[in-house]
């Protein structure tokens, strides 16, 4: 069996899937599985994908759903993955051609692999530039958490994963008609039980798309409230700074507006803090549309 799952969630992004499969074939390392997930793709991403796995330059494994936003995509791949280790390369991004050879490396050299989860690399731009910030020098490891949020690291970075710890917690969850839930929610759970270490090597070449859920933040508040309130129940439950539990709860108030549910602010973690900040809640729904608005 390979060693690593390379899952890809899709949505009519044909046109980018060559770069990615390019760099996936000039893998210094062939350990690998390309598991492609297309979330209800109405391109040519299904005949380009079987003519791949016809050519068999590396081993692709094709799963159609119906379109349900990046999240639901994770959780059909993380159903699926048989794999020791996985990390998620999205369509329009691609891997370094050393990538894979570096990330089972590392991972060999782990000698207690008991509570480590996976391991915490960087993302850069097509021109070497980190994308944020490096990890400090002298961190060995530790949570997702604390590298953002204790020690200051800034940007995207790229998480692979154990495959059996995924396994231990929930899924996301699925609302209807709601497209996204915070992807980042699943690794705060799992860096409250194991650590992950920290490598300063570039996993991933990034590049966001316009019609990327970076660019719409504003529109994916109003379109997947639940979606947002689950994720700020989970930074309450596991943030203990008070100011960072009243931020969580000022967006979950305005969450359960948008949801036109005010169950949302009656139940989860901390509830109280969610009445201090009712007006603040108020105050920020209004922002955001107006942002959507202008």
């Amino acid at each position: 069996m390979k060693k690593i799952t390379v899952f890809t969630p899709t949505y009519n992004r044909a046109h980018l899937l060559p770069r990615l499969y390019q760099s996936l074939c000039e893998q210094t390392s062939r350990d690998f599985i390309w598991l492609v997930i297309d979330d209800g793709s109405h391109d040519n991403t299904q005949e380009l994908i079987r003519q791949w796995q016809k050519d068999n330059i590396i081993e692709i494994t094709y799963l159609f759903k119906e379109n349900g936003g990046m999240h639901t995509g994770h959780n059909l791949a993380y159903k699926n993955i048989s794999t020791e280790l996985n990390v998620c390369i999205d369509s329009d991004d691609y891997m370094p051609r050393d990538a894979i050879q570096k990330i089972l490396i590392t991972w060999l050299q782990i000698e207690n692999k008991e509570k480590i989860a996976g391991i915490i690399g960087l993302d850069a731009d097509n021109k070497g530039k980190i994308i944020g910030t490096d990890i400090p020098v002298g961190l060995k490891k530790g949570s997702l958490w604390d590298l953002y949020n204790k020690y200051g690291v800034k940007g995207d970075k790229k998480l692979v994963v154990r495959t059996d710890v995924i396994k231990q917690y929930p899924l996301y969850p699925e609302y209807e008609h709601e497209r996204l839930v915070p992807l980042d929610v699943l690794y705060i759970m799992i860096g409250r039980d194991y650590d992950f270490m920290y490598q300063n090597e570039v996993y991933c070449i990034v590049e966001y798309q316009e019609e990327g859920s970076s660019k719409t933040i504003f529109k994916q508040y109003k379109q997947s409230p639940r979606g947002f309130a689950y994720a700020r129940n989970i930074y309450k439950k596991y943030e203990k700074s008070f100011i960072s539990n009243l931020k969580s709860s000022v967006h979950l108030v305005s969450s359960a507006i948008f949801a036109k549910d005010i169950k949302l602010i009656l139940k989860g973690e901390k509830i109280y803090q969610n009445w201090i900040v009712l007006p603040l809640g108020f105050i920020l729904n209004m922002y955001i549309r107006c942002k959507i608005r202008f």
